[in-house]
């Protein structure tokens, strides 16, 4: 026997499919659409719509954009490059309005245990970018294994190309994760990067 009519188990069954939601949560969130105005969940939805048919990927770095390239690309100084996993990663790191370069959003990490190798993320996009303007990448990767591991591995890559490779200084927990990190913490991490 099905404990909730389909709408509402329907809905939880969505909300439940998004990371860190378990079904109680789900539930709460179903609960709450369903106590909402016609105008609020109509504006809910449009809002998720909304944001699906505008956000893409900038064809430069692979931030989020709305654009073809982001203003991050159009505006900033070129000659150094901040590597990070994912796009939430140049949000935590533009929380500091310290780094005044451009970043490249490799959209993962090298993990075997995964099955994700070298070609599954955006490596092949960051060497293309590598030209005589560029002076130093920064490794902004997360200090666990396979932020470490993909860092050593891109570096490895970089360091015949004659550009300066630096890591982010250990100012960030291991096993923590950039989106996390207290901005002050992040902040020192960013001043205190060192050579590879």
């Amino acid at each position: 026997m099905e404990i909730y009519i389909e709408p509402i188990g329907q809905l939880i069954n969505e909300f439940s499919k998004l990371p860190g939601v378990g079904k109680k949560t789900a539930q709460r969130y179903a609960y709450k659409i369903v106590d909402m105005t016609k105008e609020e969940a109509a504006e809910f939805a449009r809002a998720i719509l909304d944001c699906k048919n505008r956000v893409r990927y900038c064809k430069v770095c692979g931030n989020f954009s709305e654009e073809e390239v982001c203003e991050i690309c159009k505006s900033r100084d070129k000659s150094t490059i901040c590597v990070v996993r994912d796009p939430r990663d140049v949000v935590a790191m533009e929380k500091l309005r310290e780094y005044k370069g451009v970043y490249h959003v490799l959209h993962g990490v090298i993990s075997p245990m995964d099955g994700v190798g070298p070609n599954d993320i955006k490596i092949k996009e960051l060497l293309a970018r590598i030209d005589g303007s560029v002076k130093e990448v920064i490794m902004a990767t997360n200090p666990d294994v396979e932020g470490e591991a993909t860092a050593m591995y891109i570096a490895k890559l970089l360091k015949p190309l004659g550009v300066k490779v630096t890591r982010l200084a250990h100012g960030i927990p291991i096993g923590g994760e950039l989106e996390y990190t207290d901005e002050v913490t992040l902040s020192r991490a960013l001043l205190e990067r060192k050579t590879l």
